[in-house]
Parts: structure tokens; C-alpha cells; sequence
């Protein structure tokens, strides 16, 4: 049975009706007898929050350790010219998004275990390639198959993680998981400080050394991750049959069924664009995206240019993105805590801006122009992970939630193009026209987060003046995932 509106507005998973013993049946929740729900929830955090983390870490680490090879010398070694740098950097966005929405499709046929763990080898044995390549032909091959195999894990990841959680404790897994992404940033600069130091070993710049040592990391961890990963609730072995029983069933009574064994066919991809919401969902994280790869890419020669050698600029790019992972933290707590999404994003994105602002005004105040790096940092990568848990929790059924959840991040990610464009060598070190396109795409985001809360609100209230009884069979509102009419958002 779908979500009911206590469960939302203020309930919690024990307000489920529950009997001791037995099966569950319909809105009964029934947990078995030698374990707790607690217990439960915390045995699926260590089995699938954990890897799912490292998984993309170790992906973001390969995508954006580009930036810290380009401070060490890539560039001068390669004999890139203009604005070259960033067409290698922009061209690995073209597969990335053309292939997030068949890569989600073919991680429900193959299972997720499978499909992450063989891309997951994939990246990285491309990142080994890409410490080789002798000239700017082989930068570019490498990036666009680096954005091949790359595609499926953001999209596959949010959406694996959003099968195994209540909407009102999914915030704090999210929030943690993408967190990865600042570890990330924090470990490129601390590995790129201490690789770097290996200049001249084996005939091998510094900058190649970045590439080929991480990309084999990423290959190791790949041929552990097949056998560890987690798959889907229903298809999960770490769990004994109660459990699974149980586990399943109190997502049914939340969110509806799951319809994990019905195939996505190319009709439910259209009918999945025929809800407007699912459009704002987009342009809500297009407009984080531009804003985030810009730092993600260009926050080293930000911060180089304040005159720091290249030792000294790694480990300056640490702290902004430590102080990110905790303020993302803190706001996924208290998500949770209220149940409410809306404001915090909105608040975690006027802290970008407000970064933002001081770094297009302020060009004499070193110390202030560093801490406002912390302002965008700490507002784009806690924003994020709360507008894309929000919009992925209030999917329902699998074939919604698998082709809507890449669709936001493949659409989204349009923003990296216009991310890696938007800082030019020639605009060096005031960036005006940078981070005035920033500041623009955090205010598109305001505005969809606005957009998609009324249309959520505007829905729940219809949903309620009307009658929710009118003769759907379980098939039925399966197949309509959230637009059952007894289907609920979170706002």
C-alpha cells in the first residue's frame, strides 16, 4: 500500500502497525523476532552505504584528479595550447550524459554488483591509460572513455541507495554518499602533494604518476567490490529471508511496490517525461552543477593564483573540501530530523552565493577570498545531495525512479560543459566572467527548488480534497508509482 500522509508528515517507521510473530501482510509490518528495526537499518548501513562511498569517491577522485595534474604540469608537458585544457576536460561529458539513462536500465538487468563493479574496472584502467598518453590526441581519447565508463555510477548509485531507505531517513545516507565527492577533493590534493614528490621515477613525471597510481587503485578495488557490493532488497543474500521480507515490505507500505522485477521499457522512459516535476528536478541540479565542477576543476589555479607553489596550492585545496563534508552533514541531520527538504537546499545554496559574491568583489583580501572558497564548497556540495535525494525519494516504483533519477544527473551534468568553459586561462586570477555564470546557475537552482516545492505542495493538497479510493487495483498503482493518488511527496 502506498505512502500515508502520517508517515510523512511527522510519523516515523514505528508508527507502522506491527503484530510479534508471523509474516507481513498488508499494512502490517512485522520484524523478526531475533532483531530490531534499528539493528536492521544499521546492518543495511554497513552492508551498503560503506562500498557505495567508496565506489564514487574513488570515481570522482579519477574524474577531477585532471585538475591537479594540470597544477604539476600536464599542460607544459603535453604542449597544450589555449583553450585545449578544457576541451580534454569538457569532452568527457558527452558520453557521461548520453549514457546515464541506458546505463541505469542495464544496472536493473544485470544486477548492481555486477554492472558498478565491471565499470567500475573500466575507469579505472582508463585512468592508468591516461598517466601514458604523450600528447593532446591521447588526452582526449582517454577523457571521452573515462566519461563512457563513468556514466552509470552517480545515476546507479543514488538509485541503488534509494531502493533500501524511508523517505525520512534517506537525507543523512545521501547526504553521506556524496559527501565521497568532497573526500575526494580532500584526498586528490593530499595524494597529489605526496605523488607529485615521485617526479623522475621510472623516466615518469609527477603529474603521470597521479594518473596511473590512482587508476590502478581504482582497478584493485574493483575485483573486491564484485563480490561485496549490494544488490537490490529483494535480491540481497546478507539477509535471511525475514528480513528481506521485512525490509521489503516496509518500503511497500511507504512508498508503494516496488515493481523491481517489471522490465523499463522505452514507453515508461516517455511517460516518466510527461510529469513536469520531473523537468524541475533537472534544472534544480543544472544548476548546482555548474557552480560545483567549476570548483571541482578550477578551485586549484584559484587558489595557486594567490601565490602558492605547487606543493603548497595541493594542500591548500584540503581544508574547504573537509569543511564541506561536515556542514553537509549537519544539514542532512536536520533534514532528516524535520523531514523537510526545501529549505535547507535553498539555505545551502544562498551560502554559495554568498561566496560567490565575495569572490567577484573582493580581490585584495587574501585571507577573506579563501574563506569564501569554503562558502561555495560547503554550499554546492550540501545542496546537492539534498535536491537529489529529494527528488529521487519522491519517485515511486523502480521504472520511474531508475529513468528520472538518471535523467536529473545526465541533464544536470549539461552544466559541466558550461562549468569548464566559464574559467579561461585569459580570465586569470579575477575570473569575473566565471563567477558571475556561478552565481547565475545557483539562482536557476533557487528558482526550480521553488518551482518543484509548489508543485509538490500544489499535488498533495489536490490528493487530498479528492477521493484516493477509486477502484485501482495493486497492479495499477504500481504501475503509476508516485502519481498514485494516494501517493504523498516530501517536501
Amino acid at each position: 500500500m502506498p505512502h500515508r500522509e502520517k508517515d510523512i508528515d511527522g510519523g516515523s517507521p514505528s508508527s507502522f502497525d506491527r503484530v510479534e510473530t508471523g509474516t507481513a501482510y498488508d499494512d502490517q509490518l512485522v520484524c523478526p523476532p531475533h532483531t530490531t528495526e534499528r539493528k536492521l537499518v544499521t546492518k543495511i548501513d554497513f552492508h551498503v552505504v560503506p562500498f557505495l562511498c567508496i565506489l564514487y569517491l574513488l570515481a570522482f577522485l579519477d574524474r577531477v584528479n585532471i585538475a591537479n595534474a594540470n597544477v604539476a604540469g600536464m599542460s607544459e608537458d603535453l604542449g597544450l595550447e589555449g583553450h585545449e585544457y578544457n576541451t580534454a576536460l569538457v569532452i568527457f561529458f558527452v558520453p557521461y550524459i548520453i549514457f546515464e539513462i541506458p546505463s541505469n536500465i542495464l544496472l536493473k538487468k544485470f544486477k548492481p554488483h555486477v554492472w558498478l563493479s565491471g565499470c567500475m574496472f573500466l575507469f579505472g584502467l582508463t585512468t592508468t591509460l591516461q598517466g601514458v598518453v604523450t600528447n593532446y590526441s591521447g588526452l582526449l581519447a582517454t577523457r571521452f572513455f573515462l566519461g563512457v565508463f563513468e556514466s552509470g555510477m552517480f545515476p546507479g548509485c543514488f538509485y541503488l541507495l534509494g531502493t533500501w531507505y524511508l523517505r525520512t531517513e534517506a537525507q543523512r545516507r545521501y547526504s553521506f554518499f556524496f559527501s565521497s565527492t568532497t573526500l575526494a577533493g580532500a584526498f586528490a590534493g593530499l595524494l597529489a602533494a605526496a605523488i607529485g614528490k615521485m617526479d623522475g621515477i621510472a623516466g615518469y613525471e609527477g603529474w603521470r604518476w597521479i594518473f596511473i597510481l590512482e587508476g590502478l587503485l581504482t582497478c584493485v578495488v574493483s575485483a573486491a567490490f564484485f563480490f561485496v557490493l549490494p544488490d537490490f532488497p529483494e535480491d540481497s543474500k546478507w539477509l535471511t529471508e525475514e528480513e528481506r521480507a521485512f525490509v521489503t515490505n516496509r518500503l511497500r507500505i511507504e512508498q508503494g511496490a516496488s515493481a523491481v522485477d517489471r522490465k523499463t521499457s522505452a514507453k515508461d522512459v516517455v511517460n516518466v517525461f510527461k510529469d513536469y516535476k520531473v523537468w524541475l528536478g533537472g534544472f534544480m541540479y543544472f544548476g548546482l552543477i555548474v557552480p560545483a565542477y567549476s570548483y571541482a576543476y578550477f578551485s586549484p589555479a584559484i587558489i595557486k593564483a594567490y601565490g602558492y607553489g605547487q606543493i603548497q596550492t595541493q594542500l591548500h585545496s584540503v581544508p574547504p573540501w573537509a569543511a564541506a563534508f561536515a556542514f553537509a552533514m549537519i544539514l542532512a541531520w536536520l533534514s532528516d530530523k524535520t523531514r523537510h527538504r526545501f529549505g535547507y537546499a535553498v539555505f545551502a545554496v544562498c551560502v554559495a552565493i554568498v561566496g560567490f559574491a565575495i569572490l567577484i568583489s573582493v580581490h585584495d583580501n587574501q585571507p577573506l577570498q579563501y574563506a569564501a572558497l569554503f562558502l561555495v564548497a560547503m554550499g554546492c556540495y550540501s545542496a546537492m545531495p539534498i535536491i537529489v535525494c529529494w527528488f529521487n525519494m519522491n519517485l515511486g516504483g523502480h521504472h520511474r525512479r531508475s529513468v528520472g533519477s538518471a535523467y536529473q544527473v545526465a541533464f544536470g551534468n549539461i552544466g559541466g560543459i558550461i562549468a569548464v568553459f566559464s574559467f579561461l586561462k585569459g580570465d586569470a586570477p579575477l575570473y569575473t566572467k566565471g563567477y558571475s555564470i556561478c552565481i547565475a546557475f545557483t539562482c536557476l537552482s533557487v528558482v526550480s527548488c521553488i518551482a518543484y516545492y509548489l508543485a509538490c505542495v500544489t499535488q498533495n493538497r489536490q490528493r487530498e480534497k479528492t477521493v484516493t479510493d477509486v477502484g485501482l487495483t495493486e497492479y495499477e498503482k504500481t504501475e503509476m508509482g508516485d502519481l498514485n493518488p494516494e501517493y504523498r511527496y516530501l517536501v
